[in-house]
């Protein structure tokens, strides 16, 4: 998932650089709510260890939400990157946090701790970057 956003980034940055990708205000406005958005769901490494792993949970979901309620109000460069950063995230959608007390899941699997610091990781640095384009 890090390793995906990263590789997203590093395309959207050089789309920008080469002029490529042109910011428009609408851009600058979406990307600066989703930001914020993606702070407010997954705060920093130390806040996020604090928690138990049904609330990290959560927390990466209202992330993938965030990400998606962007992705609904642009289109263009704006709208592939983010669908293609929602896609990165999807892993999430598929995790669970509670134990199956009958063993039906929905195919719903536990994911290693690493996992959500990976996840958590990633979302950082999408909200590093809207960030950062909001304010370019």
């Amino acid at each position: 998932m890090r390793t995906v956003i990263e590789e997203l980034v590093k395309e959207a940055e050089r789309l920008i650089q080469e002029q490529v990708w042109v910011l428009i205000s609408t851009d600058r406005t979406v990307a600066a709510k989703a930001a914020a958005d993606l702070h407010t769901a997954v705060g920093t490494e130390q806040f996020q260890q604090t928690l138990s792993e049904v609330a990290r949970l959560e927390h990466l979901r209202e992330a993938l939400a965030a990400v998606a309620i962007a992705l609904a109000h642009v289109h263009g460069r704006l709208a592939w990157f983010l669908g293609a950063a929602a896609t990165a995230l999807t892993p999430v959608l598929h995790w669970r946090a509670l134990p199956a007390e009958d063993g039906r899941t929905f195919g719903a699997v536990t994911p290693a701790l690493a996992q959500y610091v990976e996840a958590e990781d990633a979302i950082r640095q999408l909200q590093s970057f809207l960030a950062s384009i909001a304010t370019a």
